[in-house]
């Protein structure tokens, strides 16, 4: 009787704890549906939503490599060895629809090793909103006139400044014109120091065939004004031509906006697609000052993504305190993402 006992005992004893386990045991929650990345393509390619958001985001950016050697194309001095400069530059760019047009917000950040001394830059930081833009960017007075064309060292000849803060409006038809208002900061020995900013103006009419543009500055710290007309035309699909002047009121001192030597500068120049890999571009500067400056190169697209661009330079200066010539050279390896 003690065994039986004993064993029944014991049975009980298990049911009764096995019966807390079951009622005290984990339950296992249902896993949540997963939010995939939706492409949003209302804003062109590589735009998709943040998730739980109505804000489309592209991230975007490149790595680039460039090596110099010979004269320098901007002064005459020629380099002791190589000149080297790697970038790595990153973009976000965030826009959503509102009952006051597109709203949109743009950065880059721009890290580079250049000559074995680190660099960082805020090249482009501003928001939009139904036309109107503030923040840091290149000045309306180089972007406008859609700076010049696919050459490395484009500004020997100089167009114009490029960062710094502004406010501005553009005002975009139907018909393909545009007009642009706007104020900015300045920058170097430019920066404005009271309440009167520079301002800048300008408009443009685009069509199958090309376009005109026009933009003026007036810098109110030389309290002295410039302009720029461009003309660009497209003569089929392979080619692709522009001319530009500038003048300034003043062409014995620079502004914030004429920063070329001398009265006026015209620039010109075009692309040439050779195939469906390689382009030709090329380029020639001339300044008021005497100075010409000529630009030839070739981007090829080695895979999709990744292009080579060897550049040739050169310079003739009438300066007394540098070399009458300057012949120099650049390749530039980019990967864009």
């Amino acid at each position: 009787m003690n065994i039986k006992s004993l064993l029944l005992g014991s049975a009980a004893a298990l049911v009764a704890v096995t019966g807390a386990r079951a009622a005290d045991a984990v339950v296992v929650a249902e896993p949540e549906p997963v939010e995939y990345v939706k492409v949003c393509d209302a804003y062109g390619a590589g735009f998709y939503y943040i998730p739980g958001t109505e804000t489309c985001l592209k991230v975007s950016g490149y790595v680039r490599f460039d090596v110099k050697a010979g004269d320098d194309a901007y002064d005459g001095i020629g380099f002791d060895g190589y000149n080297v400069r790697s970038r790595a530059s990153l973009r976000f760019d965030a826009r959503s629809e509102t009952e006051l047009g597109t709203l949109r917000s743009y950065a880059e950040a721009r890290l580079q090793f250049t000559n074995a001394v680190d660099e960082q830059s805020l090249p482009n930081a501003f928001i939009e909103l139904g036309g109107f833009r503030v923040g840091v960017t290149d000045s309306q007075f180089a972007s406008w006139t859609d700076y010049t064309t696919d050459i490395i060292s484009d500004d020997v000849v100089s167009y114009g400044p490029f960062e710094t803060n502004q406010i501005n409006y553009t005002f975009t038809g139907g018909n393909g014109f545009s007009a642009l208002i706007g104020v900015e900061q300045g920058a170097g020995d430019f920066v404005i120091d009271d309440y009167t900013p520079h301002f800048v103006a300008g408009a443009k009419f685009a069509q199958g065939w090309g376009g005109v543009s026009a933009v003026a500055g007036y810098d109110s710290v030389s309290e002295e004004w410039a302009g720029k007309v461009r003309l660009d035309v497209k003569a089929g699909d392979a080619v692709s031509l522009f001319v530009m002047g500038g003048y300034k009121s003043d062409g014995d001192e620079a502004n914030f906006y004429g920063s070329w030597n001398g009265d006026y500068a015209v620039w010109g120049g075009g692309s040439f697609t050779v195939t469906e890999k390689a382009t030709v571009n090329a380029q020639v500067g001339y300044e008021d000052a005497g100075k010409i400056a000529a630009a030839l190169n070739v981007v090829y697209e080695v895979v999709p993504g990744f292009k080579i661009q060897p550049e040739l330079n050169y310079t003739k200066f009438n300066d007394d305190f540098v070399p009458e010539d300057a012949f120099g050279g650049i390749v530039r390896f980019q990967r864009n993402f």
